[in-house]
């Protein structure tokens, strides 16, 4: 809405400062930094004495300078003469320049009546009655201990002078114009432009040109701050410049001009007067310095001070009005770098201020929805380092602000909390009640970790994981071993406290993962290891810690390798992040076969072999040995004859680093089995397994299920009750996985069938499942079939069960796998006795049809069944396999004469049988061993033989 015209009545009281006699602080009162309030003003309520009677050492005498007057006189001679006087009577008696004065600056004080211990004694009242407690912001101030003080109450101390006149106004506004137009020069001209502008302020409230103006020159204002603060000497301090612009923006903060937010050009010069006053060397140096070079009239450590604090009272005056906190946050954008500064000096400076600025927020926090402050958890963790930190003034200043910050955090908390969290944040009321009833003041903002357990209670997730991730952060900063040591114990504070509140724990594990490398201290270190073993064991955020801590190079480097190594979890959750682990191996077995194997596969593989190495899961392992087992020996399996580069590996994960060609999938299969079968007591299957080349079967692709079998028979005979836990855990495995996973479970499962234990198994499990084998397209599976029905055979009580299978078993004796069918025929060796006629019959076809086979142990053993058939044909049956053993005579004859000694023998025996079958007597040159060629007699009488006999 459009301003009325000159002569309207000044605007609300307390709204903005309007005065005509309020000096600027002088070499003569230098208790006053700033400018715009007589002794009892607006500044004192936002500063705090430290030294009340500091008596600075004696400068020259200050000399008359350029504000007697002449100033204006030369800038304005054509105006009227009482013009000129009334300027005068506004400018004349301002001086800067410090001498023997007393010293104001922000810094604590012992006799503050705004002390903690006063603050928050108001607390009893809550400790008395919590059941009253009614979230209302006029209670939590009762909690913080704070009296609520309006605005307009705080100025109630400021007298309004007479206004300055429109001549005056104009001619403030002409200077200032030509200061726009052409520049400025000397010192003094720049001084002049720095009043004028400050005096030009106060006529804001009722001049409606004066405000036209100043807000249309907004941009050049800045400039001309912005050349002025460049133009000063970045490592020393001569002149009051820095004074004079600090207190020239605090006036207009106070007339609702903000000349460092709303703009980037305005964010720069905020960024510059900060560093300005921030990177001046410590008050030692700077006296040091002046003593080098000495300057004049000028009191280094009492100009110092009255800069620094001028510019305390600059921050202070953005927060008293700031509903929505969106100054608050400019300003601690500005100073989060210095509070994290390894400089002490620099950390001090940014400490103090920021301790000034929430306590004159905290007095004068009047919110409103929708807040902007949004780095709540930022600030409460900066600050509760700080209280730590080695340096006493930081940790003071700290300590106070964190105080002041509680308040405005209780009163925060009170207005964003909707109605349906009114009874959470009547509970975090209650913890924060019960906490500090614990801890005296001093002890709570003293202690980083005690300030993390209050806190910690109003946080909400988005907050704690700021906080979580500027404690990592700061630790990249803290170089004193006690800093570093007092920001891990925070950490863990936090973490352990916060439960499953946090959102972010992908990006708080990145943090922690390259801190590591950065942390030397030992007891650091594992206080960061600690922080994961906490996020870990909360089943949430299981699965995302595993699964962040697998997106890193394999093999881990020492500090990923030393994180899996000392993980610290409590019992009843080991065994369960131990199998989290071994799930996100399980699931890539799981998936169907892909041309490339997951990099989850092999990272997961190398974290198990870290873990066991590092034992801190040992219970957890005993009671997962069967999965862990299995697992391992299937990941061998899919590593076969696999190098990295047959591995998915995620884009840009080893930009920095080769990788070496030692390193497989497969090396870190073998060493995390290796590993499980020592650190599971199994020496004596590790031994068997070393002598007999069990670990160079199980890597090569033809062996593999050797290797498999050799270590199943190695557990079964030495650790029986493994064994059976393995035969348990496989029987819903098997039919699992792809190829593969059922081919290595199927392997280890046949041979545990030799156990007495095997006995117990429902059918389904066992015959059944072998059964289906029989028939699968595999013909390994086949093969495994056989192995297991072998076994089986050995239990009494399963062989009937087994009966049923005898023409699936016949049938194979017609594949061309060599040992699938030398199985068969060793398994129907054992049941022939058993054989109804029909499957007999067919069965000594089958055997027939193999005589001529070329592989000898084939030929060998089809004649030996069928000698064996022969044997156990029933005397009623005679009639229906006589032709059968008729037609087998000769071939068996010729076979009686083969160049294998074994089957020439072999041949021979059937032959006999075949003979006391029929009831025939063989000559004795039947038996002959000698080649017929040789005596052709032995041959002619052999022949004789059979021709008489058909």
């Amino acid at each position: 809405m459009p301003l009325p015209h000159r002569g309207r009545g000044s605007r609300v009281a307390g709204s903005r400062v309007a005065s005509t006699s309020l000096p600027r602080a002088t070499a003569h009162s230098p208790r006053r930094a700033g400018r715009g309030a007589p002794s009892s003003s607006h500044a004192q309520h936002l500063t705090r004495r430290r030294h009340y009677s500091e008596q600075v050492p004696p400068g020259p005498e200050t000399q008359a300078d350029f504000r007697s007057g002449k100033w204006l006189q030369e800038r304005g001679r054509r105006g009227p003469r009482d013009s000129r006087q009334a300027a005068r009577a506004e400018m004349g008696s301002r001086h800067r320049i410090c001498s023997q004065e007393e010293v104001v600056i922000p810094c604590a004080s012992d006799n503050d009546s705004g002390s903690v211990d006063l603050q928050l004694s108001n607390l009893e009242n809550i400790k008395k009655d919590p059941s009253s407690l009614e979230l209302t912001d006029s209670d939590i101030s009762d909690i913080a201990g704070l009296s609520r003080e309006s605005l307009a109450e705080s100025f109630r101390h400021l007298t309004q002078k007479g206004p300055l006149s429109e001549a005056v106004a104009e001619r403030l506004i002409q200077s200032i114009q030509e200061v726009f137009d052409g520049g400025l020069q000397s010192e003094l001209e720049k001084l002049t432009f720095l009043r004028s502008l400050s005096s030009l302020s106060r006529t804001l409230p009722y001049d409606e040109t004066t405000e036209s103006f100043i807000h249309s020159h907004i941009a050049d204002i800045v400039r001309i701050l912005n050349m002025l603060v460049e133009e000063e000497p970045v490592h020393s301090l001569f002149s009051s410049m820095h004074q004079e612009v600090f207190v020239t923006i605090t006036d207009l903060s106070y007339q609702d001009v903000h000349l460092l937010f709303g703009s980037e050009d305005r964010a720069d010069l905020f960024s510059l007067i900060t560093k300005s006053i921030i990177t001046l060397p410590s008050v030692t140096a700077l006296i040091q310095l002046q003593e080098i070079m000495p300057s004049g009239s000028y009191n280094t450590e009492c100009l110092y001070r009255q800069t620094f604090q001028a510019f305390s009272e600059m921050l202070q005056s953005f927060v008293v009005k700031d509903p929505h906190l969106e100054n608050l946050d400019t300003i601690f954008k500005q100073m989060d770098p210095w509070l994290q500064s390894t400089k002490d000096h620099e950390r001090a400076r940014a400490t103090a201020s920021m301790a000034q600025v929430l306590k004159c927020l905290s007095r004068h926090l009047s919110l409103k929805l929708p807040l902007r402050f949004q780095k709540l958890g930022h600030l409460v963790a900066l600050m509760a380092l700080l209280c730590g930190d080695p340096v006493k003034e930081v940790a003071e200043e700290a300590a106070e602000g964190t105080h002041y910050l509680l308040h405005m955090t209780l009163r925060l908390k009170c207005i964003s909390y909707d109605k349906k969290n009114h009874p959470s944040l009547r509970r975090a009321m209650k913890k924060c009640r019960e906490l500090l009833e614990r801890y005296s003041i001093k002890q709570f903002c003293s202690c980083p970790f005690k300030i993390a357990q209050v806190f910690e209670v109003f946080l909400n997730s988005n907050e704690l994981c700021q906080f979580v991730m500027t404690t990592l952060d700061s630790l990249e900063n803290l170089k004193h071993p006690c800093s570093q040591q007092s920001a891990g114990e925070l950490l863990v504070t936090m973490v352990k406290n916060a439960e499953s509140r946090f959102e972010k724990v992908p990006e708080i594990m990145g943090v922690i993962c390259a801190r590591l490398s950065i942390i030397s201290q030992p007891r650091v270190r594992q206080q960061i290891i600690n922080t994961v073993s906490l996020f870990i064991s909360r089943p949430k955020y299981t699965d995302i810690v595993i699964s962040h801590l697998l997106c890193h190079p394999v093999p881990y480097d020492r500090h990923l390798a030393e994180l899996w190594r000392t993980l610290e979890v409590e019992l009843s959750s080991t065994t369960w992040i131990l199998w989290r682990l071994l799930r996100k191996l399980q699931k890539c077995h799981n998936a169907p076969t892909q041309e490339k194997m997951a990099y989850v596969a092999v990272a997961a593989t190398d974290a198990l072999y870290e873990v066991f190495v590092g034992n801190r899961l040992q219970a957890a392992t005993f009671r997962l040995f069967p999965q862990l087992l299995m697992t391992l020996l299937i990941q061998i399996h899919h590593s076969i004859g696999l190098t990295m580069s047959d591995v998915a590996i995620p884009s840009g994960l080893y930009a920095e680093q080769e990788m070496s060609s030692e390193v497989t999938p497969l090396c870190f299969a073998i060493q995390a089995t290796k590993t499980l079968l020592l650190r599971t007591l199994c020496w004596q299957e590790f031994n068997i397994m070393e002598k007999n080349k069990g670990w160079t079967l199980l890597e090569r692709k033809e062996c593999h299920l050797q290797g498999v079998s050799l270590l199943a028979n190695a557990l079964l005979e030495r650790n029986h009750l493994l064994a059976h836990k393995v035969m348990y855990l496989l029987v819903p495995l098997l039919n699992r996985g792809n190829d593969k996973h059922q081919l290595t479970s199927a392997g280890f499962f046949v041979e545990l069938l030799q156990s007495p234990v095997a006995r117990r198994l429902p059918s389904i499990y066992s015959l059944v499942r072998l059964k289906n084998w029989l028939h699968h397209g595999n013909s390994v599976f086949k093969f495994l079939a056989l192995r297991g029905l072998r076994y089986l055979i050995k239990h009494q009580e399963m062989r009937e069960g087994i009966k049923s299978l005898l023409p699936c078993i016949v049938d194979l004796l017609r594949e061309t796998d060599e040992k699938i069918v030398l199985l068969a025929i060793q398994i129907l060796l054992q049941l022939v006795e058993t054989m109804d006629f029909n499957t007999l019959t067919a069965m000594m076809k089958t055997l027939f049809s193999l005589f001529g086979d070329v592989r000898p142990d084939v030929h060998r053993f089809s004649m030996t069944l069928f000698g064996a058939s022969v044997k156990s044909v029933k005397y009623t049956d005679f009639k229906g396999v006589e032709n059968q053993v008729l037609d087998s005579l000769v071939p068996l004859l010729l076979y009686s004469q083969d160049e294998n000694d074994a089957v020439a023998e072999e041949s021979r025996q059937v032959l006999t049988i075949c003979a006391q079958f029929l009831k025939w007597k063989l000559p004795q040159e039947v038996y002959c061993k000698d080649p017929w060629y040789i005596s052709p007699s032995e041959a002619g009488a052999v022949c004789t033989f059979f021709v008489c006999e058909q």
